[in-house]
């Protein structure tokens, strides 16, 4: 929590203020998960992960507090007449956290990191639309090749993209985006992004973490915007038990609590109003189906039964309060320029869509004289568990057993990496507004496509709609491409998020926005709370 001043004396007291007329401000938030990294290029790219990096890093784009794009490490950019050549010119005042200087052979380095194959980066298949890159990420060629260079002495960095990619600028917000110390990482190794060790050009920098528990971080001096910044540093603590995190809210031990349990949404307007932050984003919560050959529901037939079953609207307004919306897309109805498809059958009533898929499940030999055994994994949290056990009643009918299991974000999320599940908890919070986000978590080339969807016709048409720089030609394809994806039902779509913070009204410089991004370098507290 922010520093309290104690009891004093009057005159102490003037001589402290007059020493230091802000009083020294230290934000405690409390975040979903524990990050699995401080390397950019390390993490599993979970929203609470981002939240950090967010503050550690900045890229060459960044976003301000009301989640908008803004120049960042680069001070402006320019795109060829055909859209497959990037120049963006750096900051004049760029340097690390230990005052060395920051150039574009830093921003080189880490995109080559990201896509080394050694690397094993979740974010490589960001970088796919860059000249070589995914020859590079294969190892077919050396990371040289790859298509980005420094010019200018370090003052300007070229991507060269092997085609128009009309979202590609939007992405650099995304830690792949980030710059690495190159000096730092070659004299530490994979312990370079230890607190005792990192580096970093961010308003923030760590000096402790305790796995699972918290994270400390102070004010970067040698960050460019560093006079602007409120904050003296930001303590990040994993709260994956957010009842828990809403009594350490209450009892002063929290300034932020991130994404408080859609259930408690009513209780919390009624007793926390001005700290209750809640509005539309962009995010779908859904289950995923593991098509490997082996699974129970490689059966489409099968996964089509279960996604029908679902009782949306009970979840997102009894279990959840009226908190979410009912999903039955996999893209956000608040995309802009686009309109989502509705996965075949959703739009039925109840009543017929459980004859529909009683007679499906028949037909692949299931039934309650045969039950089909699954297993079910979430990651912990008190909604996703009730979610899941809502579910499962609501599968029963069917003769399906289910099996649940419960791990920590970090884990749960890494075995839905190594597709190690059957049916699993999934969700995706946009960092950037275009559907092409979310259609790339069904992508054979992406590496968040967790239950291994592949259908060459949806990868075709959305590689076109990417290169396509007309916005009408290309929503259409985009608009074909989910119709289609859904229809082989890949997943169950459950329901879309809105953004839920608590936040202390003494706070400042916090927006409420769409992409549910606050960067605490736009922060302050209340000095006389």
């Amino acid at each position: 929590m922010h520093n309290r001043i104690p009891l004093m004396s009057a005159m102490a007291l003037a001589s402290a203020l007059l020493a230091s007329p802000v009083a020294a401000q230290t934000l405690d938030i409390g975040i979903s998960g524990d990050p699995s990294s401080l390397d950019p290029s390390r993490i599993t790219g979970g929203v609470w992960e981002e939240d950090v990096l967010r503050d550690i890093f900045e890229g060459l784009i960044a976003v301000n507090a009301q989640g908008e794009m803004i120049p960042g490490a680069a001070s402006d950019w320019t795109v060829s007449e055909g859209g497959k050549r990037w120049t963006f010119t750096l900051r004049d005042d760029l340097s690390w956290s230990d005052g060395e200087p920051l150039t574009a052979e830093d921003f080189v380095f880490a995109l080559r990191r990201q896509v080394n194959p050694e690397t094993a980066s979740n974010y490589a298949h960001r970088l796919y639309p860059v000249v070589n890159a995914e020859a590079v990420n294969a190892g077919d060629k050396p990371l040289e090749a790859l298509g980005v260079e420094s010019q200018d002495d370090g003052r300007t960095l070229v991507i060269h993209l092997k085609e128009p990619a009309a979202y590609f600028l939007k992405t650099l917000i995304l830690p792949f985006g980030y710059p690495l110390p190159e000096h730092v990482v070659k004299k530490h190794g994979d312990d370079w992004s230890r607190p005792e060790n990192i580096v970093v050009n961010g308003a923030f920098k760590p000096v402790s973490r305790v796995a699972n528990t918290r994270l400390e971080t102070v004010r970067n001096p040698e960050y460019h915007a560093a006079d602007s910044v409120s904050l003296e540093g930001v303590n990040y603590f994993p709260v994956e038990d957010k009842n828990a995190g809403i009594s350490r809210f209450r009892a002063g031990e929290l300034d932020i609590l991130r994404d408080f349990p859609a259930a408690r949404y009513q209780w919390l307007t009624d007793n926390l109003p001005e700290a209750t932050r809640i509005t539309p984003s962009l995010g779908s919560y859904y289950y995923v189906f593991n098509l490997a050959e082996d699974s129970p529901v490689a059966d489409e037939r099968i996964r089509e039964a279960l996604s029908l079953t679902i009782r949306r609207e009970v979840i997102a307004n009894q279990l959840l309060d009226g908190a979410v919306t009912p999903a039955h897309s996999l893209v956000p109805t608040g995309v802009n320029h686009y309109t989502p498809a509705v996965q075949p059958g959703l739009d039925e009533d109840m009543e017929t869509r459980m004859a529909r898929a009683r007679e499906l499940m028949q037909k692949a030999g299931h039934g309650p004289d045969n039950p089909l055994e699954l297993t079910l994994r979430y990651n912990s949290s008190e909604e996703h568990k009730r979610i899941a056990v809502a579910v499962a009643a609501m599968w029963k009918p069917l003769g399906v057993e289910v099996e649940m299991r419960a791990s920590e974000a970090n884990i749960h999320y890494s075995e839905l990496m190594e597709a190690d599940f059957q049916v699993a908890r999934a969700a995706w919070i946009s960092s950037y507004d275009d559907a092409q986000n979310f259609l790339q978590l069904l992508s054979s080339e992406g590496t968040n496509n967790y239950g291994n969807y592949t259908n060459p016709q949806f990868d075709s048409l959305l590689a076109e709609a990417d290169r396509e720089s007309d916005d009408d030609a290309r929503r259409d394809m985009m608009e074909r491409a989910e119709a289609m994806a859904l229809a082989d039902y890949p997943l169950a779509p459950i329901y879309l998020y809105s953004a839920r913070n608590l936040v202390d009204p003494a706070l400042s410089g916090w927006e409420n926005n769409a992409l549910d991004m606050h960067p605490s370098r736009y922060i302050s507290l209340d000095e006389t709370n």
